[in-house]
């Protein structure tokens, strides 16, 4: 299921299922404030900057994104880029969450033609550990493929109910190239301030495992996510612990491969730097990334993974690390010191940098773009990907068979009394162990 671009009507519902959100989970005073601070760029800064731009610059003296996008793509990226740098993260996670972002979802499913979901789509809820699972087949067979998604938003913002409509289009276009069974994970871990590093990486850790537990092995496990989600990604890869196991083991630990989407591979770093095209600000990035922090250093290689000149290929999926960025994003310079760790390192790397291209293009352009082609160019990048590493039909490695209790379809409730949230459409394990114990 791919739905369409989105379109103004869009952006009103977003707004009228936004408004009272904002109220209730931010508060009256600080919406007023926000408000009242922003009605002067929405009234004189943003017309003004977008004239200047396009009737009173030559084409060469546009920014590279200006150059490229249009008038729609233009103005929303501008607000994007004022409200990241000067908007409070506490109304800005309101923007992201799934009782904003699950409701416009569905009044996108209503305006396509759509009652409900042609798409399974099933919280998960055991031990600590929230998603969601996404699949496309009813089959209680298991995935052929499963993406393992994290998702962005600086560690402060985010759901994976605002990148559902995403995921659903990366798993349409899987099977439409030949995968069976396709699904999606998609962690939802805990945003700062609620808490700070480790939780997010233990989060992260044990919905791997989990993940892989039901699997019965990782050979069919893409691990995936976009910012600060490629950034926990590439924490778990690096676990200093998982290299006090037995190479063996832990050869059956690693995922096929790993698709990362503009990665935040340096927390706090000069080469995060400003960029006339992308709505990311060094500064801003610097205060989330000291908020996840906490307590702990800056300088910490396994919280800032670009900073790890070895052990990449040690830590490296089966089949290599495949990034995906843009060139006039702010983490460019970043991403790309970090490849050359990895190639330097000997490590397996694929890399498609696109010209122009700003933060996370493959997410913003799919609801952004103008024609199906550019909507789809990004994610089908990604999907290539994962089909010549991957190939269609299986893992890369020698699949563990199925115990009785893992092919058996249940709905039951976990131990808390509250519901699993699993159906038919969904093969979840009998047994599942606490999180805590997979921290390494």
């Amino acid at each position: 299921m791919i739905l369409g671009p989105i379109s103004l009507i869009d952006c009103a519902v977003f707004v009228f299922f936004l408004i009272p959100q904002v109220l209730y989970q931010a508060g009256l005073g600080l919406t007023l404030l926000t408000v009242i601070k922003v009605l002067p760029f929405l009234i004189l800064q943003l017309p003004y900057q977008f004239i200047q731009e396009h009737y009173f610059m030559g084409r060469d003296e546009q920014s590279p994104f200006v150059q490229r996008a249009t008038v729609f793509q233009d103005i929303v990226i501008r607000c994007v880029r004022y409200a990241f740098a000067h908007m409070p993260a506490k109304i800005g996670r309101v923007f992201f969450s799934k009782q904003v972002a699950y409701p416009f979802f569905r009044f996108r499913l209503l305006r396509h033609g759509y009652r409900s979901s042609p798409v399974s789509v099933e919280e998960v809820h055991k031990n600590g550990i929230r998603g969601l699972w996404i699949a496309g087949s009813e089959s209680a067979e298991k995935p052929d493929v499963v993406v393992y998604y994290c998702h962005g938003g600086g560690f402060s913002m985010g759901s994976a109910y605002f990148y559902l409509e995403f995921l659903i289009a990366w798993m349409t276009r899987l099977r439409e190239r030949g995968f069976k069974n396709p699904a999606v994970f998609a962690l939802e871990y805990t945003l700062v301030p609620d808490a700070v590093w480790p939780q997010q990486f233990v989060e992260t850790y044990a919905g791997y495992k989990l993940l892989m537990d039901y699997m019965g092995d990782a050979s069919r496990i893409c691990v995936s996510g976009d910012s600060a989600g490629a950034t926990l990604i590439l924490s778990r890869l690096l676990h200093h612990g998982s290299y006090d196991e037995e190479p063996v083991v832990y050869k059956t630990r690693k995922p096929a491969l790993a698709v990362l989407i503009s990665p935040w591979t340096h927390l706090i770093s000069p080469l995060n730097r400003n960029t006339a095209s992308d709505y990311l600000d060094a500064n801003a990035l610097e205060l989330y990334g000291a908020q996840y922090l906490g307590a702990e250093s800056a300088r910490n290689a396994l919280i800032s993974p670009g900073l790890t000149e070895g052990r990449w290929k040690l830590a490296s999926p089966t089949m290599g690390y495949c990034i995906v960025y843009g060139a006039e994003e702010v983490f460019a310079p970043a991403i790309g010191e970090t490849m050359r760790h990895m190639k330097n390192d000997g490590a397996t790397v694929e890399t498609r940098c696109e010209p122009g291209g700003i933060h996370a293009w493959p997410v913003v352009n799919l609801f952004l773009g103008s024609s199906r082609e550019e909507r789809l160019k990004g994610l089908d990048q990604l999907v290539e990907m994962v089909v010549e590493r991957m190939g269609v039909g299986g893992g890369v490695q020698e699949q563990v068979s199925e115990t009785p209790k893992q092919k058996k379809n249940m709905t039951r409730k976990d131990d808390a009394g509250e519901e699993a949230y699993l159906s038919p459409k969904t093969t979840w394990p009998e047994k599942w162990k606490n999180p805590e114990s997979y921290t390494g």
